[in-house]
């Protein structure tokens, strides 16, 4: 059942939104060659507590089959698409760090992604990255009453075509509230006009994930989190908190 949130429950989203913010800006400030992904958790840990929030993902569990999530961040590296778990995996010069965070507060959740090049950037992953925010933004432009999440997903699509990048299989946004993951789902393709229409009061995590090799398919670590490409080729990930408002679009997730 999808939630509307009133306008209140937009502000107390707001606030959890902020923490996250600001949470992903002093982690990728950090995340220079040398550094740890456990020591970047680590540090998200500590400003997130510091703002009296709680982490969205530490023990987080969608089903009985996975262990709960071990990290307060997802830390993907590289050909880690998602759900990256933070370990004692070394930063270098020229990785692609995708960094996913989530934070409670008042009851309610925040969530974001950035992926950033760590060190120095080669041109393909800067190429990547900007496309894959490039999708992110297309997308919360369509976030306005009346259209669908076809046209939602439709934005995202059109950038990943416009680059040549894959699309992961199976994965996109989600809804959001007083909890983390909401219907309705958001797929990162799909038909302009087609799915639920949007209305004011709606609150979606919007989220492309682009593959460099243009490919859809994945695999899954041992841990049962980590998602990586099929072929180990890079991937990118972006993510906003986004209402639907009468005045357009609201990113709740921004600095």
């Amino acid at each position: 059942m999808v939630s509307l949130k009133s306008n209140a429950e937009i502000e107390l989203m707001r606030e959890a939104g902020r923490v996250v913010a600001d949470t992903l800006r002093v982690v990728t400030e950090a995340a220079r060659p040398g550094v740890t992904l456990k020591e970047l958790d680590a540090l998200a840990a500590e400003h997130i507590r510091a703002a009296r929030a709680l982490p969205s993902f530490l023990g987080y569990r969608p089903y009985a089959s996975v262990p709960p999530f071990p990290g307060v961040l997802c830390l993907s590296v590289n050909d880690v698409v998602v759900h990256g778990v933070p370990n004692e995996r070394v930063l270098r010069d020229g990785d692609l760090l995708s960094a996913d965070c989530g934070a409670i507060l008042g009851g309610y959740h925040g969530d974001s992604a950035v992926t950033v090049a760590v060190g120095r950037a080669d041109p393909a992953a800067e190429r990547l990255a900007l496309a894959t925010r490039e999708a992110l933004e297309a997308a919360i432009a369509a976030m306005v009453p009346d259209n669908t999440i076809g046209d939602v997903a439709n934005a995202v699509q059109r950038v990943a075509e416009a680059y040549g990048y894959g699309i992961l299989r199976d994965h996109g946004g989600h809804g959001i509230g007083t909890s983390m993951h909401e219907d309705p789902h958001v797929p990162n393709s799909g038909r302009p006009g087609r799915g639920y229409r949007l209305r004011e009061g709606l609150v979606l995590a919007l989220e492309p994930m682009f593959v460099e090799s243009g490919r859809t398919d994945y695999r899954i670590l041992p841990d049962r989190w980590t998602l990586v490409t099929a072929d180990g080729s890079r991937a990118a990930h972006f993510e906003h908190t986004v209402a639907v408002t009468g005045d357009g679009p609201r990113v709740l997730t921004a600095l």
